[in-house]
């Protein structure tokens, strides 16, 4: 456990492990302001144990420039050639953003997730924001030589290859969302009612662009299907993209539903029933991990002064069974007891264990 009054630095250090689990930061969306201001770059080094090897990561961080890593200072392709080899489940005041936030949180939240549990997704998702960032370039090319009577027929002929691209990247990240929120919804459902036993049943759910069009009836997501049902909605929103200048179809527009009983989370929920949805997210992400084999580290981030007594104890039961733990809080009392372990003081930058 990490105990230390508010700006002194754990959530640095959770940032620093989140970093190497997730490529990102929970709190910023960008990598700029995880460097120290005045300094070129800035450097995380982590030492683990991933099925009995012992490796260390590190991860070069260089604001404007391309980010490196090394895997035991031997260097790699690619940062996201380290994913996998550390996953973490995070619980932070940041969080109650999941339930009260835009669709983008929620997107974010499955994408992580979708790395974690196979760290390729990474590498298809970092394709379809590609497409989507050429595609809508082109959109407003085309758009406005179509009004500025140009015709624009070179660009509309482009304009299909792309459709492809982003059908065929798109189809293969909505599938995997699809199964993902299939796998999940179970375990989140369990978890609300064990932290939240007299409110309302909790469900999720995934909402698609693609509205009644999207295929369904198999046990797992059709990849073919769903990129030729991308494709004819593409060709049928076609004209309003080109007015509009943006691509209106794909998984970049989707949403997850939070529902409370029979309504919505978002709006809805109490204060109380959002933090309680955000927790049982996270939990159910930790079960869906553990349940394919995987120990995550579970990071509590300054998350027990916001509880209740109930939510609390919820809490400290599953980092009980976890296998590893790492607790920070500005009120050693606000953890309860049983989470006994190494204490560290986190003061000025500086971690010193307390004996």
């Amino acid at each position: 456990m990490l105990v230390g009054q508010n700006g002194q630095g754990k959530t640095n250090l959770v940032e620093a492990i989140g970093y190497v689990a997730t490529l990102g930061s929970h709190r910023v969306a960008t990598d700029a302001p995880l460097v120290r201001h005045g300094c070129p770059r800035a450097v995380v080094r982590t030492a683990l144990v991933n099925e009995d090897r012992e490796l260390t990561v590190e991860l070069e961080i260089a604001p404007g420039k391309a980010n490196r890593a090394r895997v035991n200072r031997g260097p790699v392709p690619r940062p996201r050639d380290v994913l996998g080899i550390l996953r973490t489940v995070l619980f932070a005041p940041e969080d109650l953003a999941l339930v009260r936030g835009d669709p983008g949180e929620r997107r974010a939240f499955m994408d992580a997730l979708l790395v974690q549990r196979a760290p390729r997704y990474a590498g298809v998702r970092a394709d379809y924001e590609k497409v989507l960032r050429q595609r809508n370039a082109l959109l407003k090319s085309a758009g406005a030589a179509r009004r500025g009577g140009r015709g624009g027929e070179n660009d509309l002929s482009t304009l299909d290859v792309w459709d492809g691209h982003l059908a065929k990247h798109g189809a293969e990240l909505l599938a995997a969302r699809l199964d993902l929120v299939d796998d999940l919804a179970p375990l989140v459902a369990a978890a609300y009612a064990g932290v939240a036993p007299e409110s309302r049943p909790a469900a999720i759910g995934y909402r698609s662009s693609l509205g009644e069009a999207l295929p369904t009836g198999g046990e797992r997501a059709d990849v073919s299907a769903i990129t030729e049902a991308l494709l004819a909605a593409l060709g049928e929103k076609r004209s309003q993209e080109l007015e509009r200048g943006v691509s209106l179809v794909g998984p970049h527009r989707d949403e997850l539903d939070l529902v409370l009983g029979e309504a919505p989370a978002k709006g809805y929920a109490s204060h109380g029933e959002s933090w309680s949805y955000a927790l049982a997210l996270r939990l159910g992400a930790y079960e869906l991990l553990r349940a394919e084999g995987t120990e995550p580290v579970l990071v509590l981030d300054d998350v027990f002064a916001e509880l209740d007594r109930r939510r609390r104890q919820r809490l400290a039961e599953v980092a009980i069974a976890a296998e590893q733990v790492l607790v920070t809080a500005a009120v050693e009392e606000d953890v309860p007891g049983e989470l006994a372990g190494t204490r560290f003081r986190v003061a000025d930058g500086e971690v010193r264990r307390v004996e």
